[in-house]
């Protein structure tokens, strides 16, 4: 039983294999541990005033920083969906 619908909505989820979730929980781990370090680098930057046209870079920046947050936790909400621990 392999519906896509069944498995988004957290019922008979397959599970990831304990050695693989292990690496993916690690890897999850250290992901937020660098974006962190770019999240309080970013927020150090808007807190300056920067003139053109670093400020746009700053905005390119803020964007990025968004979507990766986004994207890790997704990963991080999949990894703990897909794992039993």
């Amino acid at each position: 039983m392999n519906d896509p619908k069944a498995l988004s909505q957290g019922t008979n989820v397959e599970k990831i294999p304990e050695d693989i979730s292990v690496e993916m929980r690690r890897i999850a781990h250290d992901l937020s541990n660098a974006l962190e370090i770019i999240v309080q680098t970013s927020y150090l930057l808007s807190t300056t005033e920067l003139k053109e046209p670093a400020s746009d870079w700053l905005r390119m920046l803020d964007g990025g920083v968004e979507k990766a947050l986004k994207l890790n936790l997704s990963l991080r909400s999949y990894i703990k969906e897909h794992t039993s621990n």
